[in-house]
């Protein structure tokens, strides 16, 4: 809050100099027979700054022939209130301004060293009218006013001096912007350091005012009409849901009326006025915005037909959202009393639900939705990729035909009672499952049986189906298969026993890595599969949850290492497992730290259930280029694993392809000889070191790094 500010100089100083004054001319008076001075002195003149009306002294010799006073602006004064020859006061008229000040006296002018100022404390007397709107003539009245040079209204509107209609220094005239606010005004200087006056009493700045809002529930779209008083001061119009609605976009528009149309999205809430000022009016009661009734039939059907709805508002709809979540279609060509919606392929049973543009939900029936049956299938026993037929109700909307071992028939001719599907190889004896568009599935009563003369299977002699190496199959009537396929349609060429309880195959080396289905076909033609095993030169990895290195782009890669040539290769046909790796192809050992991959930070780094005593660090490995030397160094926080299998091996070591290794945890000691006492103590720094003093070719690809249990 700004105070007034009037400046006063002390009359302190005054008062000194006349004390001095008076006591000289009681030395003088005392001096016996020493001749006065004739001439006319001015010692001092004061109060400074003076208000105009005070009375002005001036303090000196002989001022008793003073003639006549000048102020500025020539303003000359000969009647004085007090003259003798010590002392010279007189009253300063209003319109006196500053300036140096000047004594007629017989002896010639005498004009004073210093000008003469006055303190002009603005003031307000008053304003008229006291309740004002935008556009009416405001009056204050004061002293001083001619000092003023913006008016300030509340919340810092100015009008500033040239904006004025009528300016005096008893008078200020203005217009009331529209921005004006109730609240005291103020009258200020407008200097740098301004002075600012404010008003006793507050000024009150009309504001628009409701009288009704209708209709009231109201229908998006339609228009909404409101009545009051000076709404022509009204700018813009706010709705719930965060609409506004500008003047220029208003129905029409008065003093007395508005009439906006209500926006599709508009929600229930306040209706609210805004004009020039920011200050907003608003409604005590919400506007509430109309919902649709709705009557649903028929309330059971089929994916993909449609529920006809009547009511009433129905256009205003936006969505329906039927059981599972899953949102219709709203034909084209509804009205506002009947609609038609399609329900979707993948609805459930459940409620049916209508939204508005304004997010308001009403809510329908219970649909359910028809489920077929088949009766029956014929033939009930067949051979794979012959066909069979499905009977029943409701085929149309079946997707899928699934035989037992989990393989999808293909669908030939489908009508609304009948199904044709082709039995797919690998198929066996047991129930038809029929899936419908929503998901929905039916179990044949009886079983269907497969007619074929294939092998039993009973086992696979190896964990893992190593290209280039032997897998063996154990099994019965083993002799009926005439050839194998791998994954990637891969037909073996190269055997080695073969009995009717088990054939060894050669995996062939171009096989698709990864868990993977082998395919056979007999002597008589038919075809089948053999369980799923995993496909590749390493051990799969059991749970990826435990794996911290995989160099996948999965968080589980490398931010650091600085061995020549390190990095991370997408190198599909030369991996482990089809899926990029850490390949180092460089000198290592140039210094005894060289970083091969590290992390910092226990992202990803997952040991719950690690027993260090049963559990490992497992990893793959392919050492292209043999190494006689050197080691790697396992780092799990502050313990190591020295991983040196070349240790011993004449002519050094290396792979021939990807192997899987085992480092275990109780082999990962400090360096004082501590056991690993917990693998968790390796989240904060984890990784691979090469370790060695001299310069050693390292050539190697590694990936997988995980913790799994010793088998």
């Amino acid at each position: 809050m700004h105070k007034i500010q009037i400046k006063f100089r002390n009359w302190a100083l005054v008062f000194a100099t006349l004390c001095v004054v008076s006591a000289g001319f009681l030395l003088t008076s005392c001096e016996g027979e020493e001749e006065a001075d004739p001439k006319v002195v001015l010692y001092s003149f004061g109060p400074m700054p003076i208000a105009r009306g005070a009375e002005l002294k001036f303090i000196g010799a002989n001022l008793d022939k003073v003639t006549a006073v000048v102020l500025p602006d020539n303003i000359t004064i000969t009647t004085f209130t007090k003259k003798e020859s010590g002392l010279l006061t007189l009253t300063v008229p209003q319109e006196a301004m500053p300036g140096y000040v000047t004594l007629k006296t017989p002896d010639g002018n005498i004009t004073t060293k210093t000008t003469i100022g006055y303190s002009e404390p603005i003031s307000i007397a008053s304003f008229t009218p006291a309740t004002v709107k935008a556009g009416d003539v405001l009056t204050i009245t004061g002293d001083y006013l001619n000092l003023v040079g913006e008016v300030i209204l509340t919340d810092r509107i100015v009008v500033s001096e040239d904006d004025f209609t009528s300016h005096t220094r008893t008078e200020i005239k203005l217009v009331v912007p529209a921005e004006a606010q109730t609240g005291k005004i103020a009258v200020s200087n407008a200097a740098e350091e301004p002075i600012i006056v404010y008003s006793a009493n507050t000024l009150t700045v009309t504001l628009p005012a409701f009288t009704s809002v209708t209709p009231n529930p109201v229908k998006a779209g339609t228009n909404l009409t409101i009545t009051g008083t000076n709404l022509d001061l009204v700018l813009s119009v706010k709705l719930g849901g965060g609409k506004v609605i500008d003047a220029e976009d208003f129905d029409s528009h008065n003093a007395t009326q508005i009439v906006i149309s209500v926006p599709e999205d508009t929600k229930d809430g306040k209706v609210i006025m805004v004009p020039a000022s920011g200050v907003e009016v608003t409604t005590a009661e919400d506007l509430v915005m109309v919902i649709p009734t709705v009557t649903v039939t028929p309330v059971t059907l089929k994916n993909g037909e449609d529920i006809t709805v009547t009511g009433t508002n129905l256009d205003l709809i936006d969505h329906v959202i039927f059981g599972g979540d899953k949102q219709g279609t709203i034909k084209a060509g509804g009205t506002a009393t009947q609609i038609l919606v399609t329900v979707p392929d993948d609805a459930v049973d459940g409620v049916v639900t209508f939204v508005t543009k304004a997010d308001k939900e009403i809510t329908g029936p219970n649909l359910t939705m028809i489920v077929p049956a088949f009766s029956s299938f014929s033939p009930t026993s067949a051979r794979a990729k012959t066909s069979i037929t499905l009977s029943g109700t409701d085929l149309d909307l079946v997707t899928k035909v699934i035989f037992t071992g989990g393989l999808e028939g293909a669908i030939g001719t489908q009508t609304r009672t009948s199904l044709a599907v082709t039995v797919p190889v690998g198929a066996k004896t047991g129930k038809i499952t029929i899936v419908t568009k929503n998901g929905t599935q039916v179990i044949s009563a009886i079983d269907f049986t497969l007619l074929a003369n294939l092998p039993t299977f009973g086992s696979y002699g190896e964990t893992r189906g190593e290209p280039g190496k032997i897998l063996t199959i154990n099994g019965t009537n083993m002799l009926l298969v005439k050839e194998l396929i791998f994954p990637g349609n891969k037909t073996a060429t190269a055997y080695g026993s073969k009995t009717d309880t088990k054939i060894e195959v050669y995996v062939p080396e171009d096989v698709t890595f990864g868990t993977g289905t082998i395919g056979l076909v007999t002597y008589e033609g038919e075809e089948g599969f053999f369980p799923a095993i995993y496909f590749g030169g390493t051990d799969p990895v059991i749970d990826q949850t435990y794996c911290f290195f995989d160099f996948n782009g999965t968080g589980k890669d490398s931010w650091w290492g600085n061995a020549i040539g390190s990095g991370i290769l997408a190198d599909a046909a030369n991996s482990a497992d089809g899926t990029p790796f850490w390949n180092i192809n460089g000198m290592g050992g140039t210094g005894w730290w060289d970083g091969l991959f590290f992390r910092n930070g226990s992202n990803n780094y997952v040991t719950t259930g690690v027993d260090v005593n049963t559990w490992a660090v497992r990893f793959d490995i392919n050492v292209r280029e043999t190494i006689s030397e050197g080691e790697f160094r396992i780092r799990l926080g502050s313990y190591y694993y020295h991983f040196q299998p070349w240790n011993g091996v004449a002519g050094g070591f290396k792979t021939t392809g990807w192997i899987t290794v085992t480092c275990p945890l109780t082999g990962f000691v400090s360096d004082g000889g501590e056991v690993i006492p917990d693998a968790a103590l390796g989240g904060s720094e984890f990784g691979f070191i090469w370790s060695h003093g001299v310069s050693v070719k390292v050539n190697v690809g590694i990936d997988n790094v995980r913790f799994e249990p010793i088998n």
